[in-house]
C-alpha cells in the first residue's frame, strides 16, 4: 500500500476541488449515497435538485462560466433522466463530469437481478448509451488504478471541453487508495508545434497584410478553444470591424469601437451584410455552423476569404492544416503582427438603438420589449434567454463589458435556461467570493419554457442567488405556433398564476411584498425596471410581461408569414 492512502470518494471530490470546481449538482439515488457522504467533507456544496434533468442543465450552465462542473445520479434511472441535459453540453461543449453511482461490484459480477436494471443480468447498457455523448468513459474497479483513471477523465474532460462519464461502483467510495497523485495537479498536455506551423502563420500574416476589407468574426467555440484574450488582443490591435455569431455573442467586447455585435445575414443589418459578402478577409474563431446558429447557413463565410481557426486545425481558403494548436498560431500571429502594415478598415455605420419611439400606452411586445430591459444590465452580468422568442430578441442587446450572453444555439432543449441560470449563478457566485463583486444574473424566459423546469426556483430561493426572471406570458409555445400549428391546442399550455411562483417554491412574505411585479403597457414595465431591487436587488426577483400569442420579430417573422401565405393559398386554392 502506497504511503498516506486516502479514501477514493476524498480522492476524487479533492481531485475536483483543485480544478476549481466548489459546487456539486445531482440528486441522491440508492447507488450514490455511499459517495455523497464524502461532498460536503472534501470542501464542496452540495446543491440539490429536484430532479436529474435539472442537475445536468445547471451543470452545463455552471461549466460554461467556470470550466468544469460536476453531476452526481445513480445508476439507470437517474442517469438516463440526466442524458439530455449532458447531451446538450456534449453539443454545445460544455465540460461536465457525470459521476455514476453504480451496483457494487459483486452484484454486477454475479449478474444479480437488482432494481434499476432490466432484470437480465446485464449492466452495460447505459454505460454504452453515454459513449454517443461523452467525450469519455471509466469505470473504477479497482483500487489500484482508480487514481489514475479519475485524473485521466478529468484531464479528458479539460481537453476536449465536452461532457465526461465517470462510474463509480457503490462499494467503491470508502476504499482506500494512494495520495501520491494529488501533490501533482491536472493539466492539459501543452501542445506540441509541428514542422508546418511556422508556414501557417506567414501565410496567415501575408494575408492580414493584403487585406483591403477584413473583419473578425467570432463564434461560440471560441470559448473552448481557450483564446478570447488573444480574439480581444487581436480586435484592440487591428480594430477591425467584428461581428460575433449567436453562439459567440457575448465572447467578444461590444463597447469596443469596431465591435457591432450579432451578424445575422439577410435577417439584420443590411449595410453589415454587405460589407460580411464582400470581404476579402473573414477571420473565424470557434466556427459552430448549425442551420440556427448561422440563420440556416447564410452566415457563414465564404471559402475564399475565411481563415477558420479549430480544434486542432487551421483552414485557410481551401487548405485544412492539422494538428495544430489554435491558441498556439494565434500567439504566434499577434507575435509578430506588426499593425503598421495592416489596412484601416472602417465598418458600416452602427445602428444606434433608442427607446424614444416607445409610448408608455404600447402594449408590450417583441420589437420594443428588448430595447427597454436592455439599459438595466451591468458589466459581469449574466444574461440567459431562453429557447423560444426570448432567444431571438436577446440576440440584439448590447452587452456590456465581462458579461456573458447565453442563447439557444443548437441543442434547443425547451426549459433548458431555467436551470442553467441557477448553475451560472452559482460560477459567478464562487467567481466573485472575496472579491466584493456583485453581479446579476438575469433570466428571460417564456411561459412554455417555464413549465418544464420551474422547480429550481426552489433551489435559487434555497441558495439566496441574485436572479432576476422575466417570465415572457404569451400563453404557450410561441415559436412552436410560427413554424406549424399556429392555432392548433397542441400549442397552448396549462394556465398558471406565475406572480405566486415564489410562494409556492419557499421566497418568505417579506421578500415577496417588493419582489413579484406584473406589466402589460411598456410604461408599466419601464417603472417596474426603474425600481432599485430590480435593477440590483438580492434574492429572486420574478417579473411577468403579457405579450400576444403571435407577437415575434426577425426570422421568426419570415417563418410565421410563410405559414400565413401557406394557409391563405390554401384557402385559395
Amino acid at each position: 500500500m502506497a504511503s498516506d492512502p486516502i479514501k477514493l470518494g476524498d480522492y476524487l471530490f479533492t481531485r475536483l476541488l483543485q480544478l476549481g470546481v466548489n459546487d456539486v449538482f445531482g440528486v441522491p439515488g440508492d447507488y450514490n449515497l455511499r459517495l455523497l457522504d464524502f461532498v460536503v467533507p472534501a470542501g464542496l456544496h452540495w446543491v440539490g435538485n429536484c430532479n436529474e434533468l435539472n442537475a445536468a442543465y445547471a451543470a452545463d450552465g455552471y461549466g460554461r462560466i467556470n470550466g468544469l462542473s460536476a453531476i452526481v445520479t445513480t445508476f439507470g434511472v437517474g442517469e438516463l433522466s440526466a442524458a439530455n441535459g449532458i447531451a446538450g453540453a456534449y453539443a454545445e461543449r460544455s465540460p461536465v463530469v457525470h459521476i455514476v453511482g453504480t451496483p457494487p461490484r459483486q452484484l454486477q459480477s454475479t449478474r444479480a437481478l437488482v432494481h434499476h436494471t432490466f432484470s437480465d443480468g446485464e449492466y452495460r447498457r447505459f454505460a454504452a448509451m453515454s459513449t454517443h455523448i461523452t467525450a469519455a468513459q471509466t469505470n473504477l474497479t479497482d483500487a489500484i488504478t482508480a487514481p489514475d483513471k479519475i485524473d485521466w477523465i478529468l484531464q479528458q474532460a479539460l481537453i476536449h471541453q465536452r461532457p465526461v462519464y465517470l462510474e463509480i461502483p457503490d462499494d467503491m467510495p470508502g476504499v482506500l487508495v494512494s495520495s501520491v497523485n494529488l501533490k501533482s495537479p491536472i493539466r492539459i498536455p501543452p501542445a506540441i508545434s509541428p514542422a508546418h506551423e511556422s508556414k501557417v502563420v506567414a501565410s496567415i500574416l501575408e494575408r492580414l497584410y493584403s487585406a483591403q476589407r477584413p473583419l473578425i468574426y467570432v463564434d461560440g467555440e471560441s470559448r473552448s478553444l481557450g483564446i478570447l484574450d488573444q480574439i480581444d488582443t487581436l480586435v484592440q490591435k487591428t480594430n477591425w470591424p467584428t461581428w460575433a455569431s449567436v453562439f459567440g455573442k457575448g465572447l467578444v467586447n461590444e463597447s469596443l469601437p469596431s465591435v457591432y455585435g450579432l451578424y445575422a445575414a439577410a435577417f439584420g443589418d443590411k449595410p453589415a451584410q454587405e460589407y460580411f459578402e464582400s470581404a476579402d478577409l473573414v477571420l473565424t474563431f470557434g466556427p459552430h455552423y448549425s442551420d440556427t446558429n448561422s440563420y440556416f447557413w447564410t452566415a457563414v463565410p465564404k471559402n475564399a476569404a475565411a481563415i477558420s481557426f479549430k480544434d486542432d486545425t487551421v483552414q485557410i481558403e481551401n487548405d485544412t492544416y492539422r494538428d495544430l494548436s489554435a491558441r498556439n498560431v494565434l500567439d504566434q500571429v499577434l507575435k509578430s503582427l506588426d499593425e503598421t502594415r495592416t489596412v484601416k478598415a472602417s465598418g458600416p455605420p452602427k445602428v444606434e438603438v433608442t427607446t424614444s419611439d416607445i409610448q408608455d400606452t404600447d402594449i408590450i411586445a417583441q420589437k420594443n420589449f428588448y430595447r427597454l430591459v436592455n439599459p438595466i444590465f451591468c458589466e459581469g452580468d449574466i444574461i440567459l434567454t431562453e429557447t423560444g422568442t426570448a432567444s431571438y430578441g436577446g440576440r440584439h442587446f448590447k452587452l456590456p463589458p465581462k458579461s456573458r450572453l447565453f442563447g439557444a444555439v443548437t441543442w434547443l432543449s425547451i426549459g433548458f435556461m431555467l436551470p442553467a441560470t441557477l448553475g451560472a449563478a452559482l460560477a459567478k457566485r464562487g467567481q466573485n467570493k472575496g472579491t466584493g463583486a456583485s453581479n446579476q444574473t438575469v433570466l428571460i424566459i417564456g411561459d412554455g419554457s417555464l413549465q418544464m423546469t420551474a422547480q429550481e426556483i426552489s433551489v435559487m430561493i434555497k441558495e439566496k442567488l441574485d436572479i432576476l426572471i422575466i417570465i415572457i406570458n404569451n400563453e404557450g409555445y410561441t415559436i412552436e405556433r410560427v413554424i406549424h400549428g399556429r392555432k392548433q391546442a397542441y400549442n397552448d399550455v396549462p394556465f398558471w398564476r406565475h406572480t405566486q411562483a415564489l410562494n409556492y417554491f419557499g421566497a418568505d412574505e417579506e421578500h415577496l411584498k417588493n419582489n413579484v411585479f406584473t406589466a402589460r403597457t411598456c410604461g408599466e414595465l419601464r417603472e417596474i425596471l426603474r425600481k432599485e431591487q430590480v435593477r440590483s436587488g438580492t434574492g429572486v426577483r420574478l417579473v411577468e410581461v403579457a405579450m400576444e400569442r403571435e407577437d415575434v420579430e426577425g426570422p421568426l417573422l419570415w417563418v410565421l408569414n410563410k405559414q400565413l401565405a401557406e394557409e391563405q393559398q390554401a384557402k385559395s386554392g
